[in-house]
């Protein structure tokens, strides 16, 4: 059976009309929701009721009816007040219930999206983005299914209940309701599409801002070490600035709307009112006292109904471009393919490269050309050369971040393309040159996704790592918490919890990007000596630019412009005096 990130969705998000996917989304709840609405027309009842009674009480008094009539009246809309309390909480438990758990199930939806989508998608795409949308878009949707189910149906009750009691009662005004309410369905219609083009383009400028704010605070120790905060402030200042217009923008089509749709419908609520007090007052069609005083007070119930109506537009249309901004993530078609492919059981590490291109969607020249190196099982390969020389996208070829464009890319001698990229991720770790620590405890950050490694197993890996040592001297221990991004701990400790991590798994093929770069000269010799140990029978790619480290490789592979340009260990390659003897010169000066 799939698991719930593999499974595959079976609903068209992108280019479905939004309604269709509200359906959709609620199809499991859809009982649940027809319950609420028949709760929630009971429970709403008093307000299309009261007129009415109203009416019989007033006609019992002016016409001197029997009293019995009156109390008739006022027990019955007494007992449909009463039963309002009950019936509101059980249309709550209906209604809001199905609506958490449909906004739940999406943004689950989105989670596993974005674990489907490919690499170059996540670099193309800001993560602020991203993040707007699993949590601003799929709240945008919930408030609007609540508060169209909350105020729509409850203006929509009133309006079917009136026109009802109306067309029993005075059907002689029945058609001046029925000229009113479609001419305020016009009203709406008509400025509808302007107000989806103005909350498309808001919407967009959030994303942007979301997207500033992220990418602001990450540079603020940049900003603050280099004197630019004046440069930044006016940078998002410019962004909140667009923000600031989309939003009058969006503002003043909304409340022009809104105002006109209630001019109109209270002008000819007055003119109506006036006709029915006038035909009473003449003994026209027999409208009684009662009749004018019910018509009055529908008037302005079914005037606010349908200027509610009118009110809920901005709202319906935020809410459906929020689930069309959903749907451009759920339907991105840059998936990484793994159905239907050979799943990998074992691994020796063996990888071949053979006359491999690789060219990035952004076009121009490949990243990499011609690449053929043959790698044996357990064997070092260094990966030298300038910055833009290739190094990052081997890296990425390895890992199956990317594909080749053309040639080919072996694993024990099977093609890449034709395996699950998935299984073979198993036996695959990562060192990245800023190592990637999450909020939890050190034992939760080593042991990730190995939920049945024991106490000792993380020790023996910290120990491997050259991490005990400090890991022992933390008042918690195992159980410290490391901060957001590792953000409690030296960039030294940082870099051994991420060898650790990888130690723990055992892996049969090793990428160490740029492993030491960033740490001193006694952070590196502790993270060195925990590497020798990581290296030993793996097969191990290293990207480094201080040549000191990859002196101990296999092969030294190195790179310019995409190709490879040299092959040979430390000493040979001195000896040849070609491309590494001038890095190597380079750095000694």
């Amino acid at each position: 059976m799939a698991s719930s990130w593999e499974r595959p969705l079976d609903h068209c998000y992108r280019g479905e009309h939004p309604i269709r996917t509200l359906a959709y989304l609620f199809r499991a709840d859809r009982r649940r929701l027809l319950a609420a609405a028949a709760v929630f027309t009971v429970k709403h009842s008093p307000i299309w009721l009261l007129p009415l009674i109203t009416a019989s009480i007033i006609d019992t008094v002016v016409q001197h009816q029997p009293i019995s009539r009156l109390w008739a009246s006022t027990g019955l809309i007494l007992f449909i007040l009463l039963i309002n309390y009950p019936l509101h909480v059980l249309y709550v438990r209906l209604l809001y219930g199905s609506v958490r758990r449909m906004g739940t199930a999406l943004r689950s939806d989105l989670c596993t999206r974005m674990q489907q989508l490919s690499i170059g998608y996540h670099s193309r795409v800001s993560a602020g983005v991203l993040q707007a949308k699993v949590v601003r878009d799929v709240e945008t949707v919930e408030q609007m299914v609540q508060q169209t189910a909350e105020i729509g149906l409850g203006a929509t009750t009133v309006l079917i209940g009136g026109l009802v009691i109306i067309a029993v009662r005075t059907p002689e005004f029945l058609p001046v309701f029925l000229v009113v309410v479609p001419a305020a369905a016009l009203l709406i219609a008509r400025l509808r599409a302007r107000l989806r083009t103005h909350n498309e383009h808001f919407r967009h400028e959030v994303e942007t801002l979301s997207s500033r704010v992220t990418e602001m605070t990450r540079l603020i120790p940049v900003t603050r070490a280099h004197g630019l905060e004046g440069k930044a402030l006016r940078r998002m200042n410019g962004t909140l600035d667009r923000l600031l217009h989309s939003g009058l923008r969006l503002d003043l089509v909304n409340g022009r709307f809104g105002s006109l749709a209630w001019v109109v419908l209270n002008v000819v609520g007055v003119l109506v009112l006036a006709g029915a007090a006038l035909l009473s007052y003449h003994g026209v069609w027999g409208v009684t006292a009662g009749d004018v005083v019910m018509l009055s007070a529908f008037l302005t119930t079914l005037t606010n109904s349908t200027t509610t109506l009118a009110g809920l537009a901005p709202v319906i249309t935020k809410g459906l471009e929020s689930v069309r901004s959903v749907g451009e993530v759920l339907q991105v078609p840059e998936l990484e393919d793994n159905e239907g492919k050979s799943e990998l059981t074992a691994l020796r590490g063996a990888v071949t490269f053979e006359q491999v291109d690789h060219v990035y969607e952004t076009g121009g020249r490949p990243a990499v050309r011609d690449f053929t190196l043959d790698v044996a099982a357990g064997e070092t390969v260094a990966l030298v050369g300038a910055s833009g020389a290739g190094k990052s996208t081997v890296l990425n070829l390895v890992i199956g971040f990317i594909r080749p464009t053309s040639g080919r890319l072996l694993l024990d001698g099977t093609d890449m393309n034709t395996l699950d990229l998935r299984t073979y991720r198993r036996f695959l770790s990562v060192v990245p040159q800023e190592s990637v620590l999450f909020d939890g405890t050190i034992r939760e950050n080593v042991a990730y996704g190995m939920d049945d490694a024991d106490e000792e197993t993380v020790r023996a890996a910290l120990r491997d790592a050259n991490a005990l040592e400090f890991v022992d001297r933390l008042p918690r221990g195992l159980d410290t918490l490391v901060g957001e991004h590792g953000a409690r701990l030296s960039g030294g400790q940082r870099q051994r919890l991420a060898i650790a991590r990888a130690l723990i798994r055992d892996p049969r093929v090793l990428v160490l990007d740029e492993a030491t770069s960033a740490l001193d000269t006694r952070s590196e010799a502790l993270v060195q000596q925990a590497l020798a140990r990581l290296l030993h029978g793996r097969t191990t790619f290293v990207v480094a630019h201080r040549l000191s480290t990859v002196q101990g490789a296999d092969r030294i592979v190195v790179m310019g412009d995409g190709r490879i340009e040299e092959i040979g260990t430390h000493e040979e390659l001195l000896r040849k005096g070609g491309a590494y003897t001038a890095l190597h010169r380079g750095q000694l000066t």
